[in-house]
């Protein structure tokens, strides 16, 4: 445990160094963060003030609330492991890291925690720009805003086991890019990313509530903005251990079948 503690805190700290050379990459992937739930928040308050101030009962402050929430939660949960894991199989970077002493996941953990705190410079002073813009109109309580960080972080674990689970096709395809697309398509409906999941069909919202998506970015959205009893609540939280566990267990599983089958095709 002390050798894995010293570990993360190394690759951390060289994670920043490195990630802060790709300074016009992570203000790309950052304004890709910002634009996207901007989008959807324009759109919605215009739908709407021209719907009589409010839809499903949100005000244009509500969606405003909503987005602007949504976008912090997707930058503490987001995980793209599933891009790089197809080209560190093909290459053969993934042998070398299979002859370590320390699992090659603990490499994307910690370097998954560096870009998202790292990018705290940023993701902080975007939302205060937010709030000032668009006057987002929150009626929380204290109990949902003391839970929400207990729900971000397991949702945050949540989004990494599933993504490292979808990023382990790479073991049996030298082509994710069909597969990791479907589960960003998956996301993006059943997660509450195109609209709040409470304006969407019923059949739908029943599907979210069978899948991970919603766990991962919804629930943390929904409970911060006071949208959620006590008792929804708990059976949020309920969702995402069940979900983490099937994710563990699955994960190790396909792990270790998908590393019997390994064989780099260059490098």
């Amino acid at each position: 445990m002390l050798a894995l503690i010293a570990y993360y805190q190394q690759r951390i700290k060289t994670s920043f160094i490195v990630q802060s050379q790709y300074r016009v990459a992570l203000a790309i992937w950052m304004i890709g963060l910002v634009l996207e739930p901007v989008i959807y928040l324009v759109v919605w308050r215009t739908v709407a003030e021209s719907s009589g101030g409010q839809v499903g009962g949100f005000t244009p402050g509500g969606f405003a609330a909503y987005y602007i929430v949504l976008m912090v939660v997707m930058h503490l949960t987001q995980i793209w492991h599933m891009w790089e894991m197809e080209y560190l199989i093909r290459d053969g970077t993934m042998s070398g890291r299979l002859l370590r002493p320390i699992h090659p996941i603990h490499q994307d953990v910690s370097e998954n925690i560096a870009y998202k705190v790292l990018m705290l410079i940023v993701v902080v002073p975007a939302t205060l720009f937010l709030v000032v813009v668009f006057q987002p109109e929150i009626q929380t309580s204290l109990w949902a805003v003391l839970l929400f960080l207990p729900a971000i972080l397991l949702a945050a674990m949540l989004a990494f086991l599933v993504g490292w689970l979808v990023a382990l096709a790479a073991f049996w395809t030298t082509r994710t890019l069909a597969i990791n697309e479907f589960y960003f398509i998956s996301m993006f409906f059943f997660a509450g990313q195109v609209a709040p999941l409470e304006l969407l069909p019923d059949f739908i919202r029943r599907i979210a509530d069978l899948l991970p998506f919603r766990w991962m970015l919804s629930f943390p959205v929904e409970l911060f903005l006071g949208r959620l009893n006590p008792q929804a609540a708990l059976e949020g939280f309920s969702a995402q251990v069940i979900w983490i566990g099937l994710a563990w267990l699955a994960l190790r599983w396909v792990w270790t079948q998908g590393v019997r089958r390994y064989g780099a095709v260059g490098g």
